[in-house]
């Protein structure tokens, strides 16, 4: 049986050459179940866009940031709520103040981008 691997991707953008766009389209490439996350927006890529974390209807194995460090602060609480195995912070998503309030939550932040994890590179995802 083969279990579908899910996450969060705060920071999802419509804007196909921006990263929070390409790691959705990544991660659906992939076969992940992709929950995006912004406040300012209703879908992106054909799926359900979720206004927090919060409102995130399921657990996630992983959330890859793709926002400011002074966004990603102030959500730590409710990710560390949410229980991921894996919190990405993308290049540009994190610094040391945050990496250490999310240590102090109990998270183990990975600075590394999410995409290359999985075996694809941004670049494979066009930006139109």
């Amino acid at each position: 049986m083969i279990i579908k691997k899910t996450i969060a991707i705060v920071g999802a953008s419509v804007d196909r050459a921006k990263y929070g766009n390409k790691a959705v389209r990544a991660f659906i490439q992939q076969g992940w179940t992709v929950y995006p996350v912004n406040p300012k927006l209703s879908e992106v890529e054909g799926l359900r866009c979720y206004a927090s974390i919060d409102d995130v209807p399921a657990p996630v194995d992983r959330i890859s940031m793709y926002v400011p460090p002074n966004v990603g602060r102030r959500m730590l609480g409710a990710i560390a709520a949410k229980s991921p195995r894996e919190l990405f912070l993308n290049p540009g998503s994190g610094d040391p103040d945050l990496v250490r309030e999310a240590e102090a939550l109990g998270l183990r932040p990975i600075e590394a981008c999410s995409i290359v994890d999985i075996g694809l590179k941004p670049d494979m995802f066009h930006d139109k």
